[in-house]
């Protein structure tokens, strides 16, 4: 084979290798995707805990206004386990709060609103302040008020915390959930009756909170204080009765503010140890 032959297999041999021959890479690409790995890393961990936190629980509700904080909604109120939390004092002429319920009493069936249907009845509802008695509009708001008198019947706020009170633009003590946690409910929920279409509560008026949903009415409920301006957006919040004596009590309550700024919590505790529901007859 002749020189040339030997030099023309070689320049072959070459031009195959860099056929297959990978680029070389420099210092500064290698660190690149170096970086890159730890970033794809990084991000994946980030998912795994950040997105549930996002998603959240398919059980939160969601506030019915632009300003939940404020609004009377069924949830996600932090309040205590019982007794006096701290900032917590008694008002003049309250008791200590009983121990939350860990398990409510729970039903399956919304009762029947012929139960309630053309009557009033009243409803003497015995707290750790004093008595409030209460008159309950069966015409208006039937399935509300039989509801009421279910539970009344039941025991199921036998005790039960008034858990959440609102001191800014919107005037309500909020009551209801044995548990105490904000999101307690009876087992079953219904729609809403008799809301206000101009959104306007007068002062003694008693009506159900619940979640954005309309047709989450369970067993909280609120009482106005003040004359209160409530949104209608989903519908608004079913008016079925009015406080007839006692009001000075939730008053008592309200003048003792929250026990930190922006918090539900009353200053001064008041819990529900027993509602008992009688007809009002004409």
């Amino acid at each position: 084979m002749t020189k040339e032959q030997e030099r023309a297999r070689a320049r072959r041999r070459h031009e195959e290798q860099q056929k297959t021959a990978k680029p070389p890479v420099s210092d500064s690409t290698r660190d690149k995707q170096v970086f890159g790995v730890i970033l794809a890393v990084i991000l994946v961990i980030a998912a795994v805990i950040v997105v549930p936190k996002l998603i959240g629980s398919s059980d939160t509700p969601a506030a019915a206004s632009a300003n939940p904080s404020a609004t009377p909604t069924a949830g996600a109120t932090p309040t205590s386990k019982g007794g006096l939390v701290a900032g917590q004092k008694l008002a003049a002429g309250c008791t200590a709060p009983p121990a939350n319920q860990a398990n409510p009493k729970q039903q399956s069936t919304v009762p029947p609103k012929a139960e309630a249907a053309g009557k009033t009845f009243v409803a003497t509802v015995k707290t750790t302040c004093g008595t409030i008695t209460m008159e309950l509009d069966g015409t208006k708001a039937p399935q509300t008020v039989a509801s009421f008198l279910n539970l009344a019947k039941t025991g199921y706020w036998a005790p039960s915390p008034c858990h959440r009170l609102t001191t800014e633009g919107i005037y309500v003590l909020q009551c209801g959930d044995p548990t105490g946690s904000g999101e307690g409910g009876p087992g079953y929920q219904f729609g809403i009756e008799n809301a206000p279409a101009d959104g306007k509560y007068p002062r003694g008026v008693l009506a159900m909170a619940r979640m954005q949903d309309p047709n989450s009415n369970g067993g909280q409920f609120f009482i106005t204080y003040k004359e209160t301006q409530l949104p209608t957006e989903g519908g608004g919040y079913t008016i079925f009765g009015k406080v007839t004596k006692g009001l000075d009590i939730v008053d008592k309550i309200a003048a003792g503010g929250l026990v930190t700024a922006g918090q539900p919590t009353p200053v001064n505790p008041i819990s529900i140890l027993s509602v008992s529901v009688t007809e009002k007859k004409a």
